[in-house]
């Protein structure tokens, strides 16, 4: 080995070494923003397990004067609605989520390829759409009217499918990570272009894919408006979101007209744990999607070390 190579990678060492002190004050600065990030739901959970007593005396606190399940008793009240709604959201998200995916991937794709002839034409209309959209009233016209989407799972899943802004981070992903001359070379040797796609170049698009994935299955299992307007008669599709605002409008409600409502709805509105139901509605909608996290962690992590492997 010459000395000039041995001085380069002293030099390299010397410049990615970090001294002790100084990796001390990284950990606690990382340390201290964990602790940023998680106390706030922590904080959720407690007051989701205080009493609306302990809320109306002393307010929100890490240590409250009594402990309390009223909210999540009064929401297990709704029974096999609350399982039904959960299965649903479940099942939206899941199923949503596969289907965007795998038309964004298809459509970024063909975007990518420079020998596509109208792929500048298809991105026009991908980025305009983007920018101005058609308004509410038309969009539901054609989604109800022309397509039937009402009162199924279609109705909440088709609307969400397409995303430009995903189609714009897949493209360039594919543009950043995939050579072209790897889809010649795999075109010389005969393979066909979706054996290409799903063999050689979704491989390579790991981390990508995993990105819009947990993108898609965020606005799925966090979208409530699109059952608001496509649910009506069929109570048996509502997903959990709408459920749960549901439910806290009518608290809401309770609460602040009671007085126009008679005496038993005074005693009503008093036993109400309204403040409390807040903090569980957001503990039994983050809870489940928190899980997700770590699953999409992992593809990244492994489609980051395969391209760092094959560069």
């Amino acid at each position: 080995m010459s000395e000039t190579t041995v001085s380069l990678k002293r030099r390299k060492r010397r410049i990615n070494a970090v001294s002790v002190p100084a990796e001390a004050v990284i950990h606690i600065i990382m340390i201290l923003f964990c602790l940023f990030c998680i106390i706030p739901f922590v904080f959720v959970v407690i007051i989701s397990f205080t009493s609306e007593e302990s809320i109306r005396q002393i307010g929100y606190s890490f240590i409250p004067n009594e402990w309390s399940v009223e909210g999540y008793q009064y929401v297990m009240k709704m029974g096999a609605q609350l399982w039904r709604s959960y299965f649903n959201s479940f099942f939206i998200t899941v199923v949503g989520t596969i289907c965007s995916v795998l038309m964004c991937v298809l459509y970024s794709y063909a975007l990518f390829r420079p020998d596509f002839k109208y792929r500048n034409f298809f991105m026009f209309i991908s980025f305009f759409t983007m920018m101005f959209g058609g308004g509410l009233a038309p969009t539901y016209a054609v989604s109800k009217q022309l397509l039937g989407l009402h009162d199924n799972y279609a109705a909440l899943i088709v609307p969400l499918l397409f995303s430009p802004f995903n189609i714009v981070i897949m493209r360039t992903f594919f543009q950043s990570s995939v050579p072209t001359e790897l889809i010649e070379s795999a075109a010389i040797d005969g393979s066909g272009e979706y054996n290409t796609l799903f063999k050689i170049v979704v491989p390579i698009a790991k981390p990508g894919i995993a990105t819009i994935a947990l993108f898609n299955a965020l606005a799925y299992w966090n979208d409530w408006f699109t059952a608001m307007i496509y649910v009506r008669d069929a109570k048996e599709y509502i997903p959990l979101q709408y459920l749960l605002i549901k439910m806290q409008r009518d608290v809401q409600f309770l609460s602040q007209n009671s007085a126009s409502l008679g005496a038993e709805a005074v005693k009503a509105a008093v036993n109400l744990p309204a403040q409390s139901l807040k903090m569980v509605l957001v503990v039994m909608i983050v809870v489940p999607i928190t899980f997700a996290y770590p699953f999409f962690q992992r593809y990244i992590i492994s489609g980051l070390t395969v391209g760092s492997i094959k560069g």
